[in-house]
């Protein structure tokens, strides 16, 4: 038996035929000895479960049902899952390289509750690689930095299964910030992996839907920090986009690590 953890990789996925497979053949090439694969589909129509069926024999669950939301599927996936750590990777975004999961440190911390790394930001046009996520990850992440929004990628943070909450299903797109707050609140220790963990395609749901996505944020945010703070927090919100706008400041950082 591996000594290893279980890695839980969750795919959750609805009409993204020209999406998946990207995704699908990100996560059955890792190197990492034990690992299981599950795919939530909300019940296509557009030749997306055939992607899924192609890749039956790697992937160690699936189910395609209609859902009531992302929410609602991942939280399919979190019920599905019997790792000793979850990660989704939802349709369009990939694990970084095939060793990735071999490069999380998982033996040398066996007490961690999570470990988190960087995100780089593929563009949803051309697929090429635009640079690192805006947002610096925290080297000593808390659940307190998500007062600054989402600080560390969701698709670049492994967390512990047994300290993971279900996803607020009340919420159509900001319930992963409030996933993340819980889990980092109950954690004990919490471990910093200095590499890119996740490729994130841009122009997602939340940047097609901003104005209720930033309404949700606001209201998660108000919860857990308070009103005055998630005010000023979403000021300096305000200020930044502005700045990228002006091109004062760049939308993505300078992916200094080696290319793979």
């Amino acid at each position: 038996m591996s000594t290893l953890p279980k890695i839980s990789v969750i795919t959750v996925v609805f009409n993204a035929v020209e999406l998946l497979e990207q995704t699908i053949k990100s996560i059955i090439c890792q190197s990492y000895a034990n690992l299981e694969y599950i795919v939530i589909d909300g019940s296509s129509t557009d030749g997306t479960v055939e992607i899924i069926k192609k890749y039956d024999k790697a992937i160690t669950h699936w189910i395609s049902e209609k859902d009531t939301g992302i929410y609602d599927a991942m939280n399919k996936g979190l019920k599905m899952a019997s790792g000793d750590y979850v990660i989704f990777i939802n349709a369009g975004d990939m694990l970084y390289a095939c060793d990735t999961l071999a490069k999380i440190p998982f033996a040398a911390h066996p007490e961690a509750d999570v470990f988190y790394g960087e995100t780089v930001i593929i563009s949803d046009k051309t697929g090429e690689d635009l640079g690192l996520r805006k947002k610096v990850p925290p080297r000593n992440l808390s659940w307190k930095h998500y007062q600054k929004g989402m600080v560390v990628c969701h698709q670049s943070i492994f967390i512990k299964k047994s300290i993971t909450t279900n996803y607020n299903t009340s919420y159509r797109l900001s319930a992963d910030v409030e996933w993340v707050i819980l889990a980092l609140k109950k954690a004990q220790k919490v471990v910093y992996v200095d590499c890119i963990i996740s490729r994130f395609l841009s122009g997602g749901a939340s940047r097609k839907m901003q104005k209720l996505s930033l309404k949700e944020r606001f209201s998660v945010m108000r919860k857990y920090f308070g009103l005055i703070p998630t005010v000023f927090s979403h000021i300096g919100f305000i200020f930044d986009t502005l700045a990228v706008k002006l091109k004062l400041r760049p939308l993505y950082r300078k992916n200094y690590f080696k290319p793979e």
